[in-house]
């Protein structure tokens, strides 16, 4: 069994199985609560909405709420693989729902393939839905089905892999000619596959003033031609007249082409036959019809796009799907309509015109991402296409007059629609996109570990790190080999065998710290600690950043890093840093595991280290300094060192956004706030960051919050050293170190580009 596909059913069998789970969204703890959720208090809401239908909006779930419907006859590339057997994928479909667009989701698979009975099926169980998504259903089923549902019932239904791959090609199209000067009405158009996602193409194409007489399409036999026998009536609407036989005789002078077929079917002498300036979607997964090396390597003028996500241009039906849903619910739409598509692929089209924001930048680690051949589509992780595309949606829906509510106030609804996610609620995959795009060398000093071992699998296989391994060879390869693990040809040191290393590495550390009562035998010694020989690597550039803590003590592994590596140019202190993955969003803890307790001096330290830390991640920090006391409502040590701590803020760093002394629960609900001390700055940004006033507060604090609060730990984060270096908890799961690693990746970025 290969370790993806092992990891694959571990990641879905472990703890509750599956990916989704059903969750009560009021209040259920007392007797008076399941009286109002169940008998007798339900009757009521039973009773207004048999009186008006439309109120079950009002008093249900269904507004919110979609069916991801499959009969598992076209899953992914695996073909007809049955209902049961399509459920993870239509699970996975409802994650990407909610993560991106916070619509919740019923997956439903039918046992069924007839399209009568699925067309019933579908039709009795839609009164609980507010949407359907019709998905992986075979062609040319696909089509009657849709088109039949979307006349019976009064609710958005889309099957997405027909019009997901249309809508966001249509918008690449719009970009990509507008590039090339060319306008679509002249354009010579061929596709390369003639299934449900082509034909959905192709429709957007004509609907964007492509010609009918200007598109060929072909299937596995060639040309579909008007002399073609059998043509079933989708194909039989776009067969030509043209005299070509072959995809190769197609190409010749085509302006676009765009593959939906299979991979490796398209030549460099293909593409140089095409127009100047060719455009090539190339959408075939995972090896499109050319790959994207060989095809701007045919030609300089050429503008590509495939569907991976490792080259420019991916075309990814998550683009499109989340967002439209999310302006159809919203308006209560009757249906998704050719306007409201094409409302879609104009948003995303523009989108891609305008400034890139810093943590799109970021999260490709690019510098100025720019309108242009290799920016025609928006990037998967642009916090702006909740705010784009829905609101396109729902107005066409509007304009179109298939909506049953109004939005009248847009300013409003884009609040609604941000405070859905939270703004900063896709932290975790914006660093880990950046630590991809220029991945570091990670140095493990703890490597004779399972759990240390799979870690370095996962980031290597991800493209985060590039691990470098220490300790025993032969005790790490028998780890190796009796788990599966992979790590090919990663290097493997043992510092007890690199002799001249050791002595190399003494005596750097004895230069470092002979003022501090080391001698030369004594540093070389220590250096046959992995502990100590990791934050040398890291020091001689051998490497670009460490982890280790896995199984010792924090002190143990925390002294060596900060004698070797030191604190950065104008630091006192060092402090160290908790993220909390919450539901509001990444929340930034400060200092959890170094200063025990700081006085006001060290508070200013540590609060202005975590400040920039937090900036680092391209997240506008905005502070509170707590205390048991707000603003000096109670009296005591604590409440004046923060509120004395906070006047040395401001006064040294006036463009800071902090304040205290607060409490935690004022300081992070904005409504308290705003009623109780609307002088405080922090009223006009939700918090997200905390200083704490001691180490036990900010530690406890943080295992309170992951225990019970249901937060994710990323840490701790070491702030002030010269180089990346980090320590992690205790017994951490392979998730913990894997996103460590990538926040010392990111760390060891920032700091490169300081040098």
């Amino acid at each position: 069994m290969s370790k993806l596909k092992e990891d694959a059913l571990k990641y879905h069998s472990k703890g509750r199985p599956g990916k989704v789970a059903v969750i009560p969204t009021k209040p259920t703890n007392t007797k008076r609560d399941l009286s109002l959720a169940y008998s007798p208090g339900v009757a009521e809401p039973c009773l207004a909405i048999a009186d008006n239908n439309e109120d079950v909006y009002k008093y249900t779930a269904k507004g919110n709420l979609v069916a991801v419907i499959s009969n598992g006859t076209a899953v992914l590339g695996l073909g007809d693989i049955g209902p049961e057997a399509s459920k993870p994928v239509m699970e996975g479909k409802g994650v990407l729902f909610k993560i991106f667009a916070d619509i919740d989701v019923f997956d439903i698979e039918v046992n069924t393939k007839d399209t009568e009975e699925f067309i019933r099926t579908v039709k009795a169980i839609s009164p609980t839905f507010g949407g359907i998504n019709l998905e992986d259903v075979k062609a040319p089923e696909c089509f009657e089905i849709e088109q039949r549902l979307k006349q019976e019932l009064d609710i958005p239904i889309m099957h997405d892999d027909q019009h997901g791959t249309a809508i966001i090609t249509g918008a690449g199209l719009i970009n990509a000619l507008e590039l090339a000067k060319k306008k679509p009405e002249d354009v010579q158009v061929v596709f390369n596959g003639a299934g449900a996602s082509a034909m959905s193409c192709a429709k957007i194409f004509l609907s964007l003033g492509v010609k009918k007489e200007n598109l060929v399409m072909c299937d596995s036999k060639g040309v579909i031609h008007s002399s073609t026998p059998n043509l079933d009536k989708m194909k039989s609407f776009f067969a030509t007249e043209k005299n070509i036989k072959t995809l190769q005789e197609a190409m010749v002078n085509a302006d676009v082409f765009v593959g939906l077929s299979k991979g490796n079917v398209v030549s460099k002498e293909m593409v140089q036959s095409m127009a100047n300036t060719p455009i090539v979607f190339a959408l075939a997964n995972p090896d499109p019809e050319i790959s994207y090396e060989e095809a701007i390597a045919s030609r300089p003028d050429i503008i590509v796009a495939t569907g991976r996500s490792d080259h420019p241009n991916q075309v990814n039906n998550v683009l499109g799907f989340p967002y439209i849903f999310r302006g159809a619910l919203d308006v209560r739409a009757t249906c998704i309509n050719e306007e409201m598509k094409l409302a879609a692929v104009r948003a995303l089209a523009n989108l891609t015109k305008e400034t890139v924001p810093e943590i799109v930048n970021m999260a490709y680690n690019e510098k100025n991402i720019t309108f242009g051949k290799n920016y025609i589509i928006p990037k998967p992780l642009d916090p702006r296409l909740i705010t784009t595309v829905s609101p396109a949606v729902a107005k066409a829906a509007m304009d179109s007059g298939v909506a049953k509510h109004k939005i009248t106030d847009w300013d409003e609804y884009n609040n609604i629609l941000l405070d859905r996610l939270g703004k900063e609620n896709n932290f975790i995959r914006v660093i880990g996109s950046k630590a991809r795009q220029n991945p570091k060398r990670v140095v493990f000093a703890e490597a004779d570990n399972y759990k240390i071992l799979r870690a370095a699998q996962v980031v290597k296989d991800e493209g985060v790190a590039i691990p470098i391994l220490l300790g025993d060879k032969k005790k790490i390869n028998k780890i190796i080999d009796e788990n599966g693990i992979q790590l090919g040809d990663v290097t493997i040191i043992n510092p007890l065998e690199e002799i001249e290393t050791l002595n190399r590495y003494g005596e750097k550390l004895y230069n470092l710290r002979q003022r501090k009562g080391i001698t030369l035998h004594e540093a070389v010694k220590l250096m046959r600690d992995r502990n100590y020989f990791a934050p040398m690597m890291v020091e001689l550039g051998e490497a670009d950043a460490m982890i280790s803590g896995l199984t010792k003590n924090y002190p143990k592994t925390i002294v060596p890093a900060l004698h070797i590596l030191g604190r950065e140019d104008g630091i006192s202190r060092v402090a160290g840093m908790y993220v909390m993955l919450s539901k509001k969003g990444p929340l930034f803890f400060s200092d959890t595991t170094i200063n025990r307790k700081p006085d006001v001096n060290e508070i200013v330290d540590i609060t202005k280290l975590t400040h920039d830390a937090v900036k680092k991640f391209n997240i506008q920090p905005s502070i509170a300094l707590l205390s048991y006391s707000n603003f000096g409502s109670s009296e005591g040590d604590t409440p004046l060192k923060m509120s004395e701590a906070r006047r040395i803020l401001k006064e040294k760093y006036p463009e800071m956004l902090v304040d205290g002394d607060i409490q935690a629960n004022v300081a992070l609900n904005q409504r308290l706030l705003k009623e109780n001390f609307p002088f405080s700055e922090l009223c006009d940004k939700p918090v997200n960051t905390l200083i704490f006033p001691s180490l036990s507060a900010g530690n406890i604090a943080y295992k309170l919050l992951q225990e019970t609060g249901g937060a994710e730990a990323i840490g701790p984060v070491l702030l002030g050293l010269k180089k990346s270096a980090h320590i992690l908890q205790l017994g951490s799961t392979i998730r913990e170190i894997v996103n460590m690693v990538i926040i010392a990746v990111v760390d060891a970025q920032s700091k490169e580009q300081k040098v």
